[in-house]
Formats: C-alpha cells, sequence, structure tokens
C-alpha cells in the first residue's frame, strides 16, 4: 500500500520570517542614529528630506488659504487644520508658516491654486491633497533617519485625520 506524499514544505521564507524581518526594519529605522550625531546617513540628504517636507507643507498651506479666500464660510471649520498644517511646515524647519494667515516664501507655486465653485469640491480637493501628501510622507520614511521618521509618521497620521475630517459629512 503506498503511503502518501509528504507534505510539501513551502519554499521561500515563512510569513513569520517576513514579519520579523519587516519588525526588524521598523525598529532599525526608529532607532537609528540622528545624522548630526555622526550616523550613517548624510546630514545633505536628510536636510534635502525635511526642507522637501517643509516645502510640501507649505504648499498645502497655501491650498488652505486659497480654499479659506474663495469660501469664507468654511473658516470655521478649516482654521483648526490651517493651524496645524502651519505648525507641521514650523515642524520641518519651514520659514514662515505661522498660524495666522500669510504668504510662505517656502511656496512651491507662484500664483494661488485654483479653488473649485463649490465648497463640497474645494472640500474634496484639499482632503485629496492631504491623503496624496500623507502617503507620499510615508512611503519616505523608511529613506529618513529616526527622529525626522517619528516626525514625518506623526504628520502622515495627521494628514490622514485632516482628509477624514474634511470628507466627514460628505457622504
Amino acid at each position: 500500500m503506498p503511503y502518501p506524499p509528504p507534505p510539501r514544505t513551502p519554499s521561500g521564507p515563512r510569513r513569520r520570517s517576513l514579519f520579523a524581518s519587516a519588525a526588524a526594519a521598523a525598529l532599525l529605522v526608529g532607532c537609528s542614529a540622528d545624522p548630526d550625531s555622526g550616523g550613517g546617513d548624510t546630514p545633505s540628504a536628510t536636510e534635502r528630506a525635511r526642507a522637501r517636507a517643509a516645502e510640501d507643507s507649505a504648499g498645502l498651506l497655501e491650498r488652505y488659504d486659497a480654499v479659506l479666500a474663495a469660501h469664507p464660510a468654511l473658516a470655521e471649520r478649516l482654521r483648526p487644520l490651517r493651524a496645524e498644517v502651519a505648525a507641521h511646515a514650523q515642524a520641518f524647519g519651514g520659514a514662515g508658516a505661522t498660524a495666522t494667515k500669510s504668504p510662505s516664501p517656502t511656496a512651491s507655486t507662484a500664483t494661488p491654486p485654483a479653488v473649485p465653485a463649490a465648497e463640497k469640491d474645494a472640500l474634496a480637493d484639499l482632503a485629496a491633497a492631504e491623503r496624496g501628501l500623507a502617503d507620499r510622507r510615508t512611503e519616505a520614511l523608511l529613506d529618513v533617519p529616526g527622529e525626522l521618521a517619528r516626525l514625518m509618521a506623526s504628520v502622515a497620521a495627521a494628514g490622514a485625520a485632516h482628509a477624514y475630517l474634511l470628507t466627514e459629512g460628505a457622504k
């Protein structure tokens, strides 16, 4: 009587091994040395990432300002979110980003962004901008050292929350 073949052992790494590797990579990113303390990453790469994050926040700040100018009735809803975006720009070292409405010298566009005529569409555009920036920051986490990675993760989470709040009640 023939015996059944032995169970096939899957080739490649097991799921636990992959999770352990991913966790180890996350720990390395979270615990990596600050480049200013002589760690492995070059300060210029870190500073470029920080400057890019500040510019992105300044650009988002411009979007909020444009929507507020076009739709003053949304001020109560948007001012707290805009203030957080301004704080994010400052946290990344952006100059001129304040909680009060003022043009940002690090802004990426020379003219204000176009704003849809309907409030609902303007909020949807802001939500899309917040979501897109949060996604880009999340992807960039593995390319920056510990402290900047933690800041970017926090700001990305805040951006995702902003996107949710901007679309809340729109459905």
